[in-house]
C-alpha cells in the first residue's frame, strides 16, 4: 500500500516527463524528446498500432531508445485527423501518418531536428514555424476538464496519472474531510449529470447518503449507446483512472465499499485499460482495504454489457448487473432508496464521475465560474456528420451551436449548407439552421425541443432528409425496445409505420395528424426514458420541418432527393449525347433511345437503383 508521501515522490518523478507534453516553457524530462501515438480506437481503426511498432523499430535502428520516449495516449481529439501523432518538445502535430511515413520522421526530425512540414496539421504550419495545438480553430475555444489527460498520459501508466496530480484528491478526501464535505462540494459546484437527464450529482450523492442500509454501492454508466456518441469511451480508453478515483470518493461520500462500471463490450480498448486500471489501482493499494491507513475500504469490478441501448436507463442497467435481463422498472423507489439488489445505489456517468477529482482539487467556485447559470462546468460532445472537424470535443456550457459547427467544427463540407444538428442521440431532437445562435446548456436545449443527452451532435446538410431522420431514429429505437411496456414495444412499431408509409410516398394529411397524437401518448405512458423520448426525434422534425413532411404526403416528392420511393431519375435531353452507356448499364430494360439522340427512362419500368446516374460521363441523368 502506498502512503501519501510515496504518492508525492512518484509524482516528482514522474512530474518532468509529463510536464514536457503540457506544453510548458522551459519544461525538462529525462529525455530530450517524446513521440506520442494515439491509442483511441479511431486511431487504432486506422492503423496506430502499426505505427507504435515502426516507431520503436526506427528509434532502435538509430540509437534513440535512451533519448526518445514513444508513448501511446488516448483520443486527442481531433479523430478525422487520425492517425495522429504528436512530437515534443516541439509539439509537432502529424496527421493522418502513415507506416511508411515513421521513417521519415524519425531520420528528419528526431535524429536532425527537422520538422517534416509536409505532415504536419495544415493549421498548425506557419510563416514563424509550429502553433501550438491550443492555438487552432479546433482547440482554441474549447475548455478541457474531463478531457484533461486524454492525449497527454499514457492510460495505462498509472505513475503518469500521478504525476497530473492522480489520486491526490481521493488523499485529500480521506485525510481531511468528512463525507459530508465532499457532498457539500458537490453540489456548491452546480454539477448535474452528464448522462442526460442533468439530474443535480450532489443531491443524488446526498439522497444515497441519506438513505438506510446495511450495504451501499457505487456504479457507473459506461453503457454509451447513442448512434455516433464516444465520448464515455474516450474517456476511459485516454483516462482511466479520473473514473476509478471519482468512484472510490463517491464510495467514501456516500458510505459504499464496493463499485461496479457497467460498459458496453463492444468497447474491447476501454475494457481492457479499465482492467488494466483497476489492477494497477489495486497494487498501489488505491483500491482495496484501508486506503492510505484511513480504515476506509473500496473495490471495484466490471460488467460488461451486451449492447442493449435500454440498458443505459438507470432501473435497466442495475438489473443487468445482477444478471437479469435488462429491463427498466417504475420509479419509486429510486436507485438511491433501493437500487442494485435492493440496496441504497449511486448511479452517474462516466464524464460526471470524470468532474469530480477537478472539482475536489480546485474548488466548487472554480467549477462554477464555467458555464451558465443553471448548467455549470463543460461540456463532451461526439462532434459527427456533414462536418470538417469530425472529433471529439469540451466546450463550456452555454457556448453556441454556431461556434461549435463553424469555428471548432470548421464548418460544412463541399460548400453545402447546414439544416439541422441532432442532440441527444434518439432521445434529442433536431435543431434548425435558425437556431444555430442556440446556447448549448440543459435548459435552452430542452426550450426548442432537443436536449443534451450524453453528449452525441449529429450535423446535417441540405442533402438530408428530415422525415428520413426521424425514421432512422425511430427504427433504431424500436430494435433497441426492450418490450417490457405496450407504449413503446407497439407505439414506437406504429410510429415507424407511418414514417415508413410517408417515406414510401403512401402517406395522408391525416397520417401527419395521427403521428403527432401518438407521439405524445407515447411519451405520457412509456414506462422508462427510453420509450418516453423516442417520439423526440420525430416531433422535432414535425416541429421545424413539417413542409418536408407535406411535401412527401402532397407533392410525393422528397425535397432532399433522399427517400428511394420517392425519386424519380431523369435525361436532361440538352446534356444528353445519345452515347447508349446508361441504357446498357440499366438492370430493368427502362431506358430507351437511338444512339446520337437523347434517351429517355420509363418511370414504370425504373427500380431507382441509381446505375444510370453513375454511368453517366456527361451528368445529363439526375434525380428528382
Amino acid at each position: 500500500m502506498k502512503s501519501l508521501e510515496e504518492l508525492q515522490q512518484i509524482r516528482d518523478n514522474a512530474f518532468a516527463n509529463v510536464n514536457l507534453r503540457k506544453g510548458n516553457d522551459g519544461a525538462k524530462g529525462s529525455y530530450r524528446a517524446q513521440v506520442l501515438v494515439c491509442g483511441g480506437t479511431g486511431c487504432t481503426s486506422s492503423g496506430s498500432v502499426t505505427l507504435q511498432e515502426e516507431f520503436k523499430k526506427y528509434i532502435a535502428e538509430n540509437g534513440l531508445e535512451n533519448e526518445v520516449q514513444l508513448v501511446q495516449t488516448g483520443c486527442f481529439g481531433l479523430c478525422a485527423l487520425g492517425p495522429v501523432v504528436v512530437v515534443y518538445p516541439e509539439g509537432a502535430f502529424y496527421s493522418r501518418v502513415k507506416a511508411e511515413d515513421v521513417k521519415e520522421i524519425v531520420e528528419e526530425h528526431l535524429v536532425k531536428g527537422n520538422v517534416v512540414t509536409r505532415l504536419l496539421y495544415d493549421e498548425t504550419v506557419t510563416d514563424n514555424g509550429i502553433k501550438s495545438l491550443n492555438e487552432t480553430t479546433f482547440y482554441a475555444k474549447q475548455h478541457r476538464v474531463a478531457l484533461r489527460n486524454c492525449g497527454v498520459i499514457n492510460p495505462e501508466n498509472i505513475e503518469e496519472y500521478i504525476a497530473l496530480d492522480g489520486y491526490k484528491a481521493l488523499g485529500k478526501v480521506l485525510k481531511e474531510m468528512s463525507p459530508e464535505d465532499v457532498i457539500k462540494i458537490i453540489k456548491d459546484s452546480g454539477l448535474r449529470g452528464r448522462g442526460g437527464g442533468g439530474f443535480p450529482t450532489g443531491m443524488k450523492w446526498q439522497f444515497t447518503h441519506d438513505a438506510q442500509g446495511d450495504q451501499k454501492y457505487v456504479c457507473c454508466n459506461a453503457d454509451e449507446g447513442d448512434p455516433g456518441a464516444f465520448m464515455d469511451r474516450s474517456v476511459l480508453e485516454g483516462d482511466p483512472h479520473t473514473v476509478i478515483e471519482a468512484m472510490a470518493i463517491a464510495g467514501y461520500a456516500i458510505g459504499a465499499d464496493q463499485g461496479y462500471i457497467y460498459i458496453r463490450a463492444e468497447y474491447p480498448i476501454a475494457v481492457d485499460r479499465l482492467r488494466i486500471a483497476i489492477n494497477q489501482a489495486r497494487e498501489y493499494g488505491l483500491l482495496g482495504k484501508d486506503i492510505f491507513g484511513t480504515g476506509f475500504n473500496f473495490d471495484l469490478d466490471i460488467r460488461l454489457g451486451a449492447g442493449a441501448f435500454v440498458c443505459g436507463e438507470e432501473t435497466a442497467l442495475l438489473t443487468s448487473i445482477e444478471g437479469k435481463r435488462g429491463e427498466p422498472r417504475p420509479r419509486p423507489p429510486f436507485p438511491a432508496i433501493k437500487g442494485l439488489w435492493g440496496k441504497p445505489t449511486l448511479l452517474n456517468n462516466v464524464e460526471t464521475y470524470a468532474n469530480i477529482c477537478q472539482i475536489i482539487l480546485n474548488g466548487a467556485d472554480w467549477f462554477a465560474s464555467m458555464g451558465t447559470e443553471k448548467s455549470k462546468g463543460t461540456k463532451v460532445f461526439a462532434l459527427g456528420g456533414k462536418i470538417h472537424n469530425t472529433g471529439l470535443v469540451e466546450i463550456p456550457m452555454g457556448t453556441t451551436l454556431r461556434e461549435i459547427i463553424e469555428d471548432i467544427g470548421g464548418g460544412i463540407p463541399n460548400g453545402k449548407k447546414f439544416k439541422a444538428a441532432q442532440t441527444g442521440g434518439p432521445s434529442g431532437g433536431c435543431i434548425p439552421a435558425s437556431l444555430i445562435d442556440t446556447a448549448i446548456d440543459y435548459d435552452s436545449l430542452i426550450a426548442i425541443g432537443s436536449m443534451m443527452g450524453s453528449g452525441g451532435l449529429i450535423v446535417m446538410d441540405e442533402d438530408n432528409c428530415m422525415v428520413d431522420i426521424a425514421k432512422f431514429f425511430l427504427e433504431f429505437t424500436v430494435d433497441e425496445s426492450c418490450g417490457k411496456c405496450a407504449p413503446c414495444r407497439i407505439g414506437t412499431k406504429r410510429l415507424l409505420e407511418i414514417l415508413t408509409k410517408i417515406t414510401d410516398g403512401k402517406g395522408t394529411m391525416e397520417d401527419i395528424d395521427k403521428l403527432e397524437e401518438l407521439c405524445y401518448a407515447i411519451k405520457s405512458s412509456a414506462l422508462c426514458g427510453l420509450g418516453q423520448t423516442a417520439p423526440n426525434p420525430v416531433l422535432s422534425t414535425l416541429r421545424y420541418f413539417r413542409d418536408e413532411y407535406i411535401a412527401h404526403v402532397q407533392d410525393k416528392k422528397c425535397p432532399a432527393h433522399v427517400c428511394k420511393s420517392l425519386a424519380q431519375y431523369k435525361i436532361d435531353p440538352d446534356k444528353c449525347k445519345g452515347c447508349s452507356l446508361c441504357s446498357r448499364q440499366c438492370p430493368a430494360g427502362a431506358i430507351s433511345g437511338e444512339i446520337k439522340s437523347p434517351f429517355v427512362i420509363d418511370q414504370t419500368k425504373c427500380v431507382k437503383c441509381g446505375a444510370c446516374q453513375a454511368a453517366c460521363k456527361f451528368g445529363a441523368i439526375y434525380k428528382d
